[in-house]
């Protein structure tokens, strides 16, 4: 039976179940920032003496179905005032509503009804922070990092200081699906690490799917951080930057034609490698960034979007090593209302990311990438005040360049080649449905069908007995196989394909207005593979699509949670417990070498993986003093047993904890505004430290001294823990000028703790003894930012 056929009986049946034979009609619009005509994400629209509420989209727009008659609606959002409105629903009414940012301070706005949207939805292990949150957070060299900010929140970590990536509930930082503008960042961070990509000022929403996950995302097994840049000022021109000690930003938006389209302009830029160029340094790193965006309103039912995001990274030494990196991002996108009751989107989406090396000492010229060319068609369907339904479908293609190779100059000896690019089309059709049972139950279910096509092209070596690893059971380790032919594809054949059903469910029931139990399962499919032996993301990593080698990975999770807020909802509290299994798991062999290997299949072992724990999160949300605090105790394994009786697998078959285990996992961040004119802010950070594989002893055989080891990732290094403090300056003069400025102050690190980012061993000169050598990459780090708007 045809998909549509289908979707249209499903429909039906989903609508008759939840129609009432009493007249309904439908309020909807959308909801904007009166100061810049900003459309605002997450809105609540509340119905006054019901149990009935909607929430905007990403595009803020809302829609509800009531029964005929006169009601109350309460339009709230944090950090803005709130508008109180009776309204007589007798007909279809489009209303519109513009929201005023607040005067107040944040605790001294007074919601005079609550009814506990965040319990009520059947929404959990999803976190959002608002972009002025992440900017009172205390950073390293004051650059405002949103990658940094999510660190923070319970079951995240990341696997070390300095490193670049995220890990959630023990996946890998591949595993995460980082989209702006529904675009995907492959590569989420600048200077290898130190910064994320992501520009504050251009932000405006940012969303973390830790489980639960709706169906309309898919292609990662852990998360999904979904993050929206801002539309720009559609009412006047409007500009704001600032400056660091590292570098500086500057962001200018205004309106194309007023009250309709609006363009964003922002941009950074590190300079400190011009100070080592003025000390006669020959070496330098340094970051740019480029975020832009058009919208523009055609009428009351269409909208388009154009943005775009550019990314540089540039590291130097002595000009013998030249290294360059980055991400490019262009999304075009169409907003149509077909009805009161229909909402959909259309984009067109081009991802890129590069990387480039130069070795001009060995005359070597070296550099990879990855492509997307994605098309995505997404509908939101609100049915009545029971029913909403998403559904859609997605296509990527992908390009993978693994590595071109060329001379660098006239003297180089290096021949030029090109590892074989790869080609892959994935697919899918999803839909969510949120529902509404009844006052005391709310489900969200949904399904995902993916498919996935590793196209021709290439020429594949052929295995004796379909091994491409062999097991050497006279030294017990494995070894690359020797291929025994080859197979080319064309074109238009294809060299594996898979599909998967992807089920998504959770349901929330609500004890009372201030309590709830919740519950999620969902299954992921990934069939990407981030090829890297680190246990950070580096800017040399490669991605490989899955094929008859590389299975594609397969998530199964369940989260079981319970949710409170008190009374006048000045109290959060939150506690959730998750298990999650993933088939498929890739692992390396010992010796693996990754680097412009033609034949990665050769050093790859599948295997599994799982993690499970505990999750507490609470939270102040009102007076001079708010913050958080986290913690998580977790455990993250993973297990490659032998496929013969007489193979030994990776640790001897035995699970082993993977390179991001972080046993326990403690965050406290606090807030406080003294006064307008100071607010300060603090984070402490305490986590155990990274799994590694430490020597246990050595033999000398021929007069070499050989190092014998532990079991993998046995050992751990020691605990992590930090305190970073912030202080803002505001000065009183701003009130009386056209232009506004700050001062921002920080430490990081403010006890000067010296984490171990690594431990290495070495025989001391000296006393020709073994000795273990730490490396730390921070100290105390103090900062200073000058922040200007105009």
């Amino acid at each position: 039976m045809p998909f549509n056929r289908l979707l249209t009986i499903f429909l039906f049946i989903l609508t008759s179940m939840s129609s009432f034979s009493q007249e309904k009609f439908t309020i909807s619009g959308t909801i904007s920032d009166k100061k810049n005509n900003e459309t605002l994400i997450g809105v609540n629209v509340i119905v006054k003496g019901t149990k009935s509420f909607a929430i905007t989209n990403e595009y803020g727009f809302y829609s509800l179905t009531l029964p005929k008659g006169d009601y109350e609606i309460s339009i709230s959002y944090i950090s803005y005032e709130t508008i109180d409105e009776k309204i007589s629903l007798n007909q279809n009414i489009k209303k519109n509503y513009s929201l005023i940012e607040s005067g107040e301070l944040l605790q001294e706005v007074v919601i005079k009804e609550k009814v506990g949207t965040n319990t009520r939805k059947p929404e959990m292990s999803v976190k959002k922070l608002s972009i002025q949150e992440v900017k009172e957070m205390p950073v390293i060299l004051g650059e405002v990092d949103v990658l940094k900010s999510i660190l923070t929140l319970p079951g995240v970590t990341n696997a070390g200081e300095g490193q670049s990536g995220f890990n959630v509930r023990g996946g890998g930082a591949d595993q995460n699906l980082i989209q702006l503008d529904e675009a995907t960042i492959y590569n989420s961070s600048h200077l290898f690490g130190l910064f994320s990509v992501f520009n504050p000022d251009a932000i405006k929403d940012l969303k973390l799917y830790k489980g639960g996950i709706p169906a309309r995302y898919g292609g990662r097994l852990s998360s999904v951080l979904d993050i929206y840049q801002k539309e720009g000022n559609k009412n006047k021109f409007h500009m704001n930057g600032g400056i660091g000690l590292i570098s500086s930003r500057l962001l200018a938006e205004g309106p194309i034609d007023k009250g309709k389209g609006s363009f964003l302009v922002a941009g950074r830029a590190s300079y400190a490698h011009l100070f080592l160029q003025l000390a006669d340094n020959p070496n330098s790193a340094s970051f740019y960034d480029l975020n832009t965006k058009i919208s523009y309103r055609l009428d009351n039912k269409n909208s388009i979007f154009l943005s775009g995001y550019f990314g540089r990274d540039v590291f130097q030494l002595n000009e013998s090593f030249d290294n360059t990196y980055g991400n490019t991002v262009i999304n075009l996108r169409w907003n149509h209302l077909f009805s009161d009751k229909l909402f959909s989107n259309l984009s067109m989406i081009y991802s890129d990311y590069y990387y480039g090396l130069t070795l001009d000492f060995i005359g070597l010229d070296w550099n990879s990438g990855i492509k997307n060319y994605n098309l995505k068609y997404d509908f939101k369907h609100y049915l009545n005040d029971k029913l909403k339904l998403t559904y859609g479908m997605h296509t990527n293609f992908y390009e993978f360049n693994p590595g071109t190779i060329n001379p660098s100059n006239n003297e180089s000896t290096i021949n030029s080649d090109q590892l074989e690019r790869k080609y892959a089309l994935e697919n899918a059709l999803y839909f969510d449905a949120e529902h509404k049972i009844s006052d005391k139950i709310s489900l969200s279910y949904g399904l995902r069908w993916s498919t996935f096509w590793r196209l021709g092209q290439q020429t594949m070596n052929v295995y004796e007995n379909d091994q491409p690893v062999v097991f050497n059971p006279s030294f017990q380790i494995y070894e690359k196989a020797k291929p025994i032919g080859t197979v080319s594809y064309d074109k238009n054949e294809t060299i594996a394909y898979f599909n998967n059903f992807e089920p998504r469910f959770s349901m929330a029931y609500i004890l009372n207005e201030n309590q709830s139990i919740k519950a999620s399962y969902n299954r992921m499919s990934q069939y990407l593979h981030l090829v890297s032996n680190t246990q950070s993301p580096t800017p040399l990593d490669v991605w490989s699509p899955s094929d008859q080698y590389f299975k594609p990975q397969l998530l199964d999770q369940v989260a079981l949670g319970y949710f409170r807020n008190s009374i006048d909802d000045k109290y959060t509290f939150e506690v959730e417990t998750f298990f999650k299994k993933i088939k498929n798991r890739v692992d390396y062999i010992d010796g693996a070498n990754l680097i412009a290997n033609d034949a990665l299949e050769q050093v790859i072992l599948n295997g599994r993986a799982r993690a499970y724990g505990v999750e507490f999160y609470t939270r102040k949300n009102k007076g001079v003093f708010t913050g958080w605090i986290s913690y998580t105790i977790s455990r993250t394994e993973q297990q490659v047993v032998g496929r013969t009786p007489i193979e030994t697998g990776i640790n001897n078959g035995n699970w082993y904890k993977t390179g991001f285990d972080k046993t326990h996992n403690l965050s406290v961040v606090g807030n406080y505004k003294l006064n307008t004119k100071w607010r300060f802010g603090a984070n402490f950070t305490l986590q155990t430290g990274q799994p590694v594989t430490f020597p246990n002893g050595q033999y000398v055989y021929e007069g070499i001294a050989i190092p014998s080891f532990t079991g993998r990732n046995e050992e751990n290094l020691p605990a992590y823990h930090r305190i970073d403090v912030s202080a803002t300056l505001t000065p009183r003069k701003n009130d009386n000028r056209n232009w506004k400025s700050e001062w921002v102050f920080g430490i990081y690190n403010l006890y000067n703790r010296q984490n171990a980012a690594a431990i290495t061993f070495r025989q001391n000169a000296d006393t020709a003894r073994n000795e273990a050598s730490r490396l730390t990459i921070f100290g105390i780090v103090p900062s200073v930012t000058y922040n200007i708007k105009f």
